[in-house]
């Protein structure tokens, strides 16, 4: 057996926590049950083998493709350890979105669970990137990790946005430790929590809200790898957990699945859910018809929120008193929010920002704070686009305050759509859909849909009397987008509405799909 490697000063704020935690659980999952303990001296372990011989990565990025569960956590805190930058890859993408995030990312080392191997073993070996099985990862050699400073790189998750392709938003560690302590003391964590994160584990709100939240402060982190509506209100109705957290799709598929039960089974989850303490929803808006029916069920008034993978999270219900339905709370402590008026630029069509709105009116939100992201990877153009001279990053949210209560009204550009709380950028979808041999022109917006918010909806002109189908083209697309950017609505027109400058009318595009 390899000797274990040598302890050092911890200089991770997240994991530096953990070494008061000791024998406490910290992650259940799939593999098993796991102490802060082991979870410290198994990402130690594999934190050596990233090191290979050198004395830190110095934020070289590394893509990893492994499933919610314990492995993940290892790898992730390995990453961080040894002086890398992690780079989550979704299992849910196809490998045309896994390759562009690698390469986008500048990712110097892979590490893949077996399950991957197949789809990243020919992109690692195209580019010469070494490619590392978690299989093989266990054991090394006696180092001293690194010492890593908190304004250094922690991660780069991907976000769609208004320009196409996702960008990269660059996390700190500084800028996570924000992101947490904010939210422990805003909700209330202690070691005595135990929450379930079904959240996907590319996102911040699986990564920080749940997770990270959950390890900074001594509970449990229950990991479940993949969606099950029943088994999660198995969980959620053992009286073993006391916080979960979702977007409004997964209410919904809870509440039609309660639904569907016997009343004996309904009565006996009912009873167990109501046995925790903090039920939280956000990502995407909250209908007030699930809200009030999920309080039906559960006796939960769902705390909603808001947040950005560029800022983490800024607006919060109170763990304590009043949550008003529709309304996003009030800045968390420590994070500075304004609403600034906003025009459209009639040549340009961007908008303009302009001065802090007059009360009750409606403004972009915008954000400052020791939480916000340092910078998109590689653009520093978009960077600048979306911070103003006095460090304000600009949300391109609308929201106005009602009572003291902001109230989030929609994105200012139709170019992005919330769809089960995933950011889905418009024209990127457009972009692939371009390339459909019998697809002369597109274009694609949100449609406002009771179960997902908005549903991803093209618009097709056929090329030279072509038949195209909402199946047909979703298969054909299925290898090149994400399951969730995939158009659920699909009309074949034979023009597109557009402007004097040619441009499409998107909102004139959103009534024709509404009269459908």
């Amino acid at each position: 057996m390899s000797p274990t490697p040598i302890d050092s000063h911890e200089s991770v704020p997240l994991i530096a926590q953990a070494q008061g935690h000791g024998a406490r659980t910290a992650v259940v999952a799939p593999e098993g049950k796991f102490s802060y303990d082991d979870l410290l001296t198994s990402s130690a372990e594999v934190a050596a083998i990233l090191l290979d011989g050198a004395s830190d990565l110095a934020e070289a990025r590394v893509a990893f493709l492994v499933p919610a569960g314990w492995t993940y956590v290892v790898t992730q805190w390995a990453i961080w350890r040894a002086g890398g930058v992690a780079v989550p890859l979704a299992v849910s993408h196809p490998p045309a979105e896994i390759e562009y995030t690698i390469d986008d990312a500048g990712a110097t080392v892979i590490v893949a669970h077996p399950d991957f191997e197949s789809v990243l073993a020919p992109i690692a070996q195209s580019r010469g990137i070494p490619l590392i099985s978690t299989d093989r990862i266990t054991g090394s050699s006696r180092v001293a990790l690194p010492t890593v400073a908190d304004d250094r790189m922690a991660t780069i998750l991907y976000t769609s946005g208004s320009t196409g392709k996702p960008k990269g938003v660059v996390a700190t560690h500084r800028s996570i430790q924000a992101q947490v302590e904010t939210l422990v003391d805003a909700w209330g964590w202690s070691a005595g929590d135990h929450i379930l994160n079904v959240l996907p584990l590319h996102h911040v709100h699986g990564i920080i809200n749940a997770m990270a939240c959950a390890l900074w402060s001594g509970a449990t982190c229950e990991i479940l790898p993949r969606w099950n509506a029943n088994l999660v209100w198995d969980r959620l109705g053992s009286g073993e957990l006391t916080l979960f957290m979702g977007v409004p799709t997964i209410y919904a598929s809870l509440i039609g699945e309660w639904e569907g039960m016997s009343a004996e089974r309904q009565a006996a989850l009912s009873e167990g859910v109501a046995r925790l303490r903090l039920m939280v929803c956000g990502s995407d808006a909250l209908p007030v018809a699930t809200l009030e029916r999920w309080k039906d069920i559960s006796g939960h008034t769902l705390l909603e929120r808001y947040g950005m993978t560029e800022i983490g999270m800024a607006l919060s219900n109170p763990l304590v008193g009043e949550r008003v339905p529709g309304h996003v709370g009030t800045p968390l402590p420590g994070v500075e929010v304004r609403l600034v008026e906003m025009s459209l630029d009639e040549e340009t069509g961007e908008h303009k920002h302009g001065a802090p709105v007059s009360p009750g009116k409606a403004g972009e939100i915008q954000v400052r704070g020791p939480s916000v992201f340092r910078e998109y990877w590689g653009r520093p153009d978009s960077t600048r686009e979306v911070f103003d001279r006095e460090g304000w990053f600009c949300s391109g949210d609308v929201a106005s305050v009602e009572d003291g209560q902001y109230r989030i009204w929609g994105r200012a550009s139709q170019d992005i759509i919330i769809t089960g709380g995933e950011n889905v950028s418009a024209r990127e979808v457009e972009q692939v859909l371009a390339l459909h041999p019998d697809v002369e022109r597109c274009a694609v917006v949100g449609i406002r849909d009771p179960k997902w918010g908005k549903a991803v909806s093209a618009a097709v002109i056929a090329r030279d009397g072509a038949q195209i189908t909402r199946d047909s083209l979703r298969e054909w697309a299925r290898d090149r987008l994400a399951p969730y950017k995939l158009p659920q609505r699909v009309i074949t027109l034979d023009v597109l509405p557009t402007n004097a400058m040619g441009k499409v009318v998107k909102p004139r595009l959103v009534e024709m799909f509404e009269a459908e």
